[in-house]
């Protein structure tokens, strides 16, 4: 099953150096899902392929415009491209007043509904379960309520062994009961054990999009094990005085955490305006945690 994500923006506050606000895009058994939706992200869909058209679910992690700035002219955007179907959209309580407000004030009623579901962003919360994934939410630690999401991808069935089941004869009416474990017994009444017809499915894939925050041991447990862990590295670690202050995280701490949580892969992003070159960020995360690498717009990377 595909499990990729996409940069669209890797810079904080202000866009420069070619580098947009933060905004992402999973790719999940070809669902898409958009995280975050800074200045410019339709641009960006634009520029990497990404058909606006195809995202049914956006995530906000918090209201600093850095975050979230892009997301009325994506929304209106869909609106006067004939979008008919619902648009999921999963954000801080306030986040309804704002797009309600603007909506208001430009009389533009939508052609399609938004079925909106506000985070909490005191405690974890499952706000997806579909056929192939559960999202969680995580509570994280900035100037303002903020949330990460964690993607965890649901056990698929077992596989089967089509050359196996060629040669005993098993008829198709079987496929699905076998998929979920069954034993097969043929017409003699031979029984074929399912391990003997099917293999088990890969392991569920897991990747944690941890926004903006402070370095924070509550949300540790909820990520351990991730296959790819996202995490915000705003500053170097010659500024944690600063980073404490505005309640971000270093690149060295970011790889701290993923050394902690045990996690396979770690992506820094949220960069510093401060940075022309990204080349600093990423040797101090790998000094830590080799399996670093930067959130660069345009790249794809699996999960």
């Amino acid at each position: 099953m595909k499990f990729e994500v996409t940069i669209l923006g890797s810079s904080s506050a202000t866009p420069i150096y070619n580098r947009n606000p933060t905004s992402q895009v999973l790719n999940i058994n070809e669902r898409l899902y958009l995280v975050d939706c800074g200045e410019g992200t339709q641009q960006q869909m634009l520029r990497f392929d990404v058909r606006a058209s195809r995202i049914d679910h956006i995530f906000i992690s918090h209201l600093h415009g850095d975050h979230y700035l892009g997301l009325i002219g994506l929304l209106s955007s869909l609106h006067l491209n004939g979008r008919k179907k619902t648009l999921k959209l999963f954000g801080p309580p306030q986040l309804k007043e704002i797009i309600d407000l603007q909506f208001k004030y430009s009389e533009t009623t939508l052609q399609y509904e938004i079925e909106f579901t506000a985070t909490d962003p005191t405690k974890t919360q499952t706000i997806i379960s579909n056929e192939d994934v559960i999202v969680e939410t995580i509570p994280l630690d900035h100037r303002i309520p903020c949330t990460g999401f964690l993607f965890r991808e649901k056990k698929r069935l077992r596989k089967l062994l089509k050359d196996e089941l060629e040669r005993i004869g098993v008829p198709v009416e079987y496929f699905t009961a076998l998929k979920k474990g069954a034993d097969y017994t043929d017409l003699k009444g031979k029984l074929y054990k399912n391990d003997t017809l099917t293999t088990d499915s890969d392991e569920p894939k897991a990747y944690a999009y941890c926004s903006d925050t402070l370095y924070n041991q509550q949300y540790f447990k909820q990520i351990d094990n991730v296959d790819l862990l996202y995490h915000e590295a705003t500053f170097l670690n010659n500024m944690l005085d600063r980073a404490k202050e505005t309640h971000h995280t270093t690149a060295l701490q970011a790889a701290e955490v993923a050394l902690t949580v045990h996690a396979k892969k770690l992506l820094i992003g949220h960069f510093s305006a401060r940075y022309k070159t990204l080349d600093e960020l990423l040797e101090e995360a790998q000094s830590i945690f080799p399996e670093t690498n930067l959130a660069i717009e345009g790249k794809t990377f699996t999960v």
